[in-house]
């Protein structure tokens, strides 16, 4: 790999060095690196591109990289992963895309995530995006993540766009069983003229099953964000949806939540916040010594973390 491919490895994977557990590293459209394990099996597809990553039953706490990187100005790499993960498993997944545009083409990654949970398995899985280069060509990234969570199975999701993501469309569904649980964390940071749309859709169809979904974003200059979220209680089920945005300059951002209870016994909250950083906040860290923009910069790092 070059030392581009490491930098940006680093930033979407934490990956510095060795890499700890199983893994599988993508790069213009062909993998290029893989490691399997005792608990872990990674099988590329035979009917299209992508893997398919086999977690045993009973796995104690094994991690699993899957990161995908993109140096070729004009490439558009679509890829398929389906994770299947073992009755009472417990794994980390780290995911995430860095796309490195140095020429006038668009340079765009699709990546159709689905992940099986049996009884009583636990994921977490950290996504994250970042973009860069000097070139005209945009950088798109549109992930979908598909999530069917069997009885008592828990996924917490936690996804990053870091920056330089000039369009994105994210779209996330879920389907919860039994006593199982799916949490999600967005983060966004927008800038220019970028543009990014969450979609989430989640189905409460399990007794006792229940999500919460946080989006936390900051638009800036002239990019819009668009927030639309539908969660579906069909039992005696816990949904909590909650968009925060803060917005600056000649920014604009859209939240459109939507709760729908067919039971009774539904109990589902949306919350959407939008505003621009309180003048009070400003005043205080600026007391401490930092001017206005670096105040701006502690309260949207602190709002972001």
């Amino acid at each position: 790999m070059e030392e581009i491919d490491k930098k940006m490895l680093k930033t979407i994977s934490d990956i510095d060095g060795n890499i700890e557990g199983a893994y599988n590293i993508r790069k213009n459209g062909k993998g290029i690196e893989r490691k399997v394990t005792e608990n872990v099996n990674i099988v590329t597809k035979t009917d299209k591109q992508g893997i398919d990553i086999y977690v045993k039953e009973n796995t104690k706490l094994e991690f699993v990289h899957i990161p995908v990187i993109i140096t070729e100005s004009g490439l558009t790499d679509i890829v398929y992963n389906d994770f299947y993960i073992g009755k009472n498993a417990n794994v980390v997944i780290i995911a995430g895309c860095g796309i490195h545009n140095e020429h006038h083409k668009d340079s765009q990654h699709d990546g159709i995530h689905r992940f099986f949970l049996e009884e009583g398995a636990k994921v977490k899985y950290i996504e994250k995006h970042y973009g860069e280069g000097t070139g005209d060509g945009k950088r798109i990234l549109n992930p979908i993540t598909e999530v069917y969570l069997k009885d008592n199975s828990n996924l917490e999701m936690e996804t990053v766009q870091i920056k330089g993501v000039d369009s994105t469309i994210r779209t996330t569904k879920g389907v919860i069983g039994n006593n199982a649980n799916l949490v999600v964390l967005e983060k966004i940071m927008t800038n220019g003229v970028q543009y990014a749309k969450t979609m989430f859709e989640v189905d409460l169809n399990g007794e006792n099953s229940s999500t919460k979904v946080t989006s936390r974003s900051v638009a800036t200059e002239n990019s819009v964000q668009q927030f639309e979220s539908k969660v579906t209680g069909n039992a005696k089920s816990f949904g909590h949806v909650e968009c925060d945005a803060i917005i600056k300059d000649d920014a604009k951002v859209i939240a459109i939540p939507s709760i729908i209870a067919n039971n009774v016994e539904a109990n589902l909250v949306h919350e959407a916040t939008i505003g621009k950083i309180a003048g009070e906040q400003l005043m205080k860290l600026m007391t401490l010594g930092l001017d206005e923009k670096q105040a701006e910069q502690e309260i949207i790092n602190g709002f972001l973390k």
